[in-house]
């Protein structure tokens, strides 16, 4: 299996990245050296996360290329509208200290000021076009969201980032993603938000069906987790700030699992969202100010 994937623009993008969702600012920069040290090089952050000035740092540290790095951030619903979006670019760009990104995308689809978001994925158009960015996508749609989108602008989103593990797998958003040709990108991809949402003995690290597979790779839950997702045709951005984990979680390329493994591991599926309720994420609920530096 390639350990790189090609969205529909003909842009080629790692199929693993790091993720650095709730990571703290002050341990942001670590991680991201750590693991381009080790072969990433596809890092995924968001203006709302905090540390995109600490991913740009990790990536100056690391000594390589700029090309070498597939950059990934998201534009957070307080900047949607067509000129604050432009200048939610400047911001990231910014802060991460480069010229051009390589997938800009919308956080949320904002269903209760959708025009805002419209507007939004009309400024994206206008970055690809003009060669700030390489890719433009979403983050969070649902199916409606995805066809609402389409019937207002011209590019198909190159990748749609949704919650995606065992227990919330989102069959329907998949398969609305695949009949347009755009990428899932799963968040949450070995579940940890059923570890610290909820019970973590029922966590998907506990989950005895996803250990039995393990111990017939010698791998860990979170590898058999990740080898699922790829088969799956997703793209994954599993997160750690610790080196083992880091490591671990980008060493899942040697084994495949069966038809019959990836059908028990489908088989978890039990319908329930760790995530926000993309209906219910608004400006009044959600909205916060982006700073400029």
């Amino acid at each position: 299996m390639s350990t790189n994937i090609t969205l529909n623009n003909g842009v080629t993008m790692p199929t693993i990245g790091l993720g650095v969702f709730q990571t703290p600012p002050d341990e942001t920069t670590a991680a991201v050296t750590t693991a381009l040290e080790l072969g990433y090089r596809h890092i995924d952050t968001a203006a709302a996360y905090g540390n995109e000035r600490e991913v740009g740092e990790g990536i100056r540290r690391s000594g390589l290329a700029r090309d070498e790095i597939f950059i990934e951030t998201k534009v957070w619903i307080s900047d949607f509208g067509y000129d604050e979006t432009l200048h939610a670019f400047d911001k990231s760009a910014r802060k991460l200290g480069v010229e051009q990104l390589d997938l800009f995308i919308l956080h949320q689809a904002l269903p209760s000021e959708f025009e805002k978001t419209v507007g939004a994925y009309r400024a994206l158009e206008q970055l690809l076009e003009d060669g700030r960015v390489r890719a433009i996508g979403v983050s969070n749609f649902m199916r409606r969201h995805l066809d609402d989108l389409r019937a207002q602008t011209s590019i198909v989103p190159a990748v749609n980032q949704i919650e995606v593990h065992p227990y919330f797998s989102q069959p329907d958003v998949r398969a609305a993603n695949a009949e347009l040709g755009i990428i899932t990108q799963a968040w949450s991809p070995i579940g940890g938000i059923t570890s610290y949402r909820g019970d973590a003995a029922t966590s998907t690290f506990a989950n005895p069906v996803i250990l039995g597979i393990a111990q017939v790779y010698g791998k860990s839950a979170a590898q058999v987790m990740l080898r699922w997702q790829l088969q799956l045709g997703h793209s994954v951005i599993p997160k750690s700030v610790r080196r083992e984990r880091i490591a671990e979680n980008f060493d899942v390329f040697d084994f495949s699992l069966t038809q019959v493994e990836m059908d028990a591991i489908d088989a978890l599926e039990a319908g329930v969202r760790g995530g926000p309720e993309p209906e219910d994420v608004t400006l009044a609920t959600f909205g916060r100010a982006i700073p400029e530096a």
